[in-house]
């Protein structure tokens, strides 16, 4: 059955009712670049909110290790998916230190699936997202048949402009990897705070 993770959350409220719609996981950006920043010094009421079946997800872009660990200690984070351009020395490091590690990739049609070699030692997860000159995710799809080609045994989220429409494609998506897919932008009603009906929805679907 895929798993969801709904990302960018924000509001202490909203992730309550998120919660509600039963996600595999939520995403919280530590990127202050990102509309949905949650900052470092947060209402710990929005952790809190999480249900404890639900993994929380810390998403950076080329940060400091000691920082990511500060961060996720303080904020009793499960999960890091790194989104820039972090090294599998930096991958391992976090690994060592007890945490799960997402890598994302940002794809295009010329994107060669054997540059993520090196990190499958030091990764427990890898994540697709579409190529874009922006950090920390666009928005945008990418050519979803790119993964006819990939064929490594690492599960991985399917990022990047994913919809409610999009509900029968991702069904079909056939590979043995496909482990979850990351919903964001395209289900909120302002920035960092989500539809609930929309997500409620379009989880029921998904996992039916």
């Amino acid at each position: 059955m895929i798993k969801v993770k709904v990302c960018g959350m924000c509001d202490p409220l909203n992730v309550k009712e998120i919660g509600e719609t039963k996600p595999d996981f939520m995403g919280f950006i530590f990127y202050s670049r990102s509309p949905r920043y949650v900052g470092e010094e947060t209402d710990l009421t929005l952790y809190h909110n999480v249900p404890h079946n639900v993994k929380k997800i810390g998403v950076f872009v080329n940060e400091g290790n000691h920082k990511i660990l500060d961060l996720s200690l303080r904020n009793g984070l499960d999960i890091i998916q790194l989104h820039g351009t972090e090294s599998p020395v930096s991958c391992l490091q976090l690994k060592l230190a007890g945490l799960s590690v997402i890598k994302a990739f940002n794809i295009d049609n010329k994107f060669s699936f054997d540059n993520l070699r090196p990190f499958m030692p030091v990764c427990d997860y890898f994540l697709f997202d579409a190529k874009s000159e922006k950090q920390g995710g666009s928005g945008n799809k990418f050519n979803w048949e790119k993964l006819t080609e990939y064929t490594l045994d690492k599960p991985f989220f399917l990022s990047g402009g994913i919809s409610p429409e999009d509900i029968a494609e991702i069904k079909s998506i056939e590979n043995r990897g496909f482990f979850a897919v990351d919903i964001n932008s395209r289900f909120e009603i302002a920035p960092g705070i989500k539809n609930v009906a929309a997500v409620n929805f379009f989880i029921k679907e998904i996992k039916n």
